[in-house]
């Protein structure tokens, strides 16, 4: 997974040191692309996306939330202050504090906002944490003049120019959807039908959870997760592909997310998380 980091200190020393499977964090390649960034489409800036303490992430919203809803912080599952989730293990309405800096167009903080619980967080089936917030769309608006990125509804298609926004380093990437992997395996996790970047995106440690923006409609297609960091088969920070035959590919330095359209059913009202709507595509407990 692109990893989460412990602290801005020992993330600007290593580079992405952390306690997670991650990208290419800290091989030369990484830190090459940390310090070029690809120029972003002129559409995509980083309002709207947060940075937390050790991930990225970012304000989202379903096409029916309401201004006065409690928003929605979209994360990966492996970002959780409470560890890595287990395979088959979901987290429902958990109590948090955690905090975010929520960010402008150029990636200055402006201020931070809190959560209230952990709506929801898995690593099964795909890699993805929404946190409710304790503010609601509307007094973010009022008081920071940022709303949130809307999600999109349909499954996204290849060949879509996309940016990768990450909040905490304030760094984006820009590439295209390459394709879909019916089974993409680290570790301990399966995830299905992720997301592959084309190479274009060498996305680092502390990119985890970072929001994947389609270019031409401003809207959240994904969410930013792993790579092959060492052309490793299936390991922790070396995920491998596994297509409908079961016929395993490895490839190195290539980079994935989650999508999210499958989640938008999931999200009632008042934004509450009922993963027995219609059309929910999430893991349940």
């Amino acid at each position: 997974m692109n990893k989460p980091l412990i602290g801005a200190f020992f993330a600007a020393l290593l580079l992405g040191a952390g306690i997670t499977p991650a990208v290419a964090a800290g091989s030369a390649q990484a830190l090459e692309s940390a310090t070029e960034t690809a120029p972003a489409a002129k559409a995509v800036t980083f309002a709207g996306t947060v940075a937390l303490s050790n991930c990225s992430g970012s304000v989202v919203r379903s096409p029916d939330s309401q201004p006065t809803d409690p928003a929605l912080v979209l994360s990966n599952g492996h970002c959780l202050e409470t560890g890595f989730p287990g395979p088959g293990e979901v987290l429902v309405d958990r109590p948090s504090t955690r905090t975010f800096t929520l960010l402008d167009g150029t990636g200055n903080g402006l201020g931070t906002l809190k959560a209230s619980k952990i709506a929801y967080g898995t690593m099964t089936d795909t890699d993805l944490s929404l946190y409710e917030l304790t503010s609601t769309y509307e007094q973010i608006e009022t008081g920071y003049g940022i709303k949130a990125l809307e999600l999109e509804t349909a499954h996204p298609v290849a060949g879509t120019a996309i940016t990768v926004a990450s909040g905490y380093w304030k760094r984006t990437y820009s590439c295209d959807i390459d394709g879909f992997v019916h089974q993409l395996k680290e570790g301990r996790w399966t995830w299905k039908d992720s997301v592959r970047y084309t190479p274009e995106c060498q996305t680092i440690g502390g990119t985890s959870g970072s929001p994947v923006i389609d270019d031409a409609t401003g809207k959240v297609v994904a969410v930013n997760n792993t790579g092959n960091e060492s052309g490793q088969e299936c390991t922790d920070n070396n995920p491998c592909e596994v297509d409908e035959n079961g016929e395993v590919t490895v490839r190195e330095g290539i980079n994935y997310a989650q999508q999210t359209y499958n989640m938008v059913p999931c999200i009632g009202t008042g934004n509450k998380i009922d993963l027995d709507r219609e059309g929910c595509g999430l893991p349940k407990p």
